[in-house]
């Protein structure tokens, strides 16, 4: 009897037990219940909406480009011969029809001298018929057909002398001289070259998606389009340019399109061969543009949490039409009547409900 007594005064009767454990887990309840009621509260400081909006941006495109004359021969002679004059000197603007070289083609020299003394001749005996001609002994026909033995004298002589001279064929700068003086030079061969640097051509090359971009915009805000040119030295030439011409087609290596942009060169600072970076720009009006962290990527798409009129977030893929420094340019996805997410992003999910403050 003792035994049992003292065992029923240390086990609790079990009506007590119970109670202490229901109240353990509702204590527990209440912590948890308090837990999310402070997460949600802390998520609902947090989350801030803002609207898309329309503005006018600015976009810039750079790419590598050569720059080359708008023409840029090979000078060379129409005979084989000895480059007995060079009348040019390297970097020399020249104008059209400039003497630049002589060359004397030895094997014409001989033809050369004879066809005038027969031109020489020719002259005498016209002179001679006209004196006659005074005194009645020399017809007209006679006349003539010496006037006319001395044209095709002087137009032989003409023809040899025109091929043993090399003009220049326009406005241009000459460079660098191939030949020194007494050289035997064969026809065809290149003396030097001529640059006509008065306007500039530069090419550059564009990737098909940039080129499908620029030409959809450049249906709506061709007038705001500028072509700018900066040099190797990091400072931009002046004047503008413009884009005057596109490939028909695709490089199927590389898969881009090439571009040319002509710029004015009145004070001649550009010269063939250069090399630098062209800026394209263009204003687009009224782009719907958002903050890039108001976005999220999943496998190379973007995506918003726009948020409705119950207050609650929904996931959407948005298309992005140009990516600038801290912004995106909208294509497709969004309007200016949508909310969404701008910060908190990280704490919500599809089809949380969310309780923001709306930001402009």
């Amino acid at each position: 009897m003792q035994c049992t007594k003292a065992y029923a005064m240390i086990v609790p009767p079990i009506g007590a037990v119970i109670v202490a454990v229901i109240l353990a887990l509702m204590s527990l309840s209440l912590s948890s219940c308090n837990r999310q009621a402070g997460q949600e509260l802390q998520k609902r400081r947090k989350i801030v909406a803002i609207s898309p909006q329309a503005k006018a941006v600015n976009i810039t495109h750079q790419y590598f480009c050569q720059i080359h004359a708008q023409r840029h021969i090979r000078v060379c002679p129409q005979v084989k011969g000895y480059l007995a004059e060079i009348l040019v000197k390297p970097g020399q603007a020249v104008k059209k029809g400039d003497l630049m070289f002589k060359v004397m083609p030895s094997h014409y020299q001989a033809k050369l001298d004879a066809m005038m003394a027969d031109a020489k001749l020719a002259e005498l005996e016209l002179n001679d018929a006209k004196e006659q001609n005074g005194g009645k002994p020399v017809s007209q026909n006679e006349l003539a057909t010496r006037e006319t033995k001395l044209a095709k004298a002087k137009a032989q002589v003409a023809a040899v002398l025109d091929l043993a001279t090399v003009e220049a064929p326009f406005d241009g700068i000459v460079e660098r001289l191939l030949h020194p003086q007494g050289s035997l030079v064969e026809k065809g061969e290149t003396l030097t070259t001529l640059s006509d640097n008065a306007q500039m051509r530069v090419y550059f090359h564009v990737s098909e998606a940039r080129y499908l971009a620029y030409m959809a915009d450049l249906k709506k805000h061709q007038e705001d389009l500028q072509i700018e040119l900066l040099l190797s030295n990091g400072k931009k030439f002046d004047p503008t340019g413009r884009i005057a011409a596109i490939d028909a087609g695709f490089n199927k290596e590389t898969g881009n399109i090439g571009f040319r942009a002509d710029f004015p060169n009145p004070a001649g600072r550009l010269r063939h061969g250069q090399t630098g970076q062209v800026l394209v720009h263009m204003v687009l009006r009224d782009a719907l543009v958002i903050p890039q962290r108001a976005t999220f990527a999943i496998l190379h798409k973007r995506y918003v949490y726009v948020v409705d009129n119950q207050h609650v977030a929904h996931q959407r893929e948005i298309v992005i039409q140009h990516e600038l420094d801290d912004i995106f340019v909208i294509k497709s996805g969004l309007d200016l009547n949508d909310r969404i997410v701008l910060e908190g992003i990280r704490l919500v999910s599809d089809g949380d409900r969310v309780y923001d403050d709306v930001k402009e």
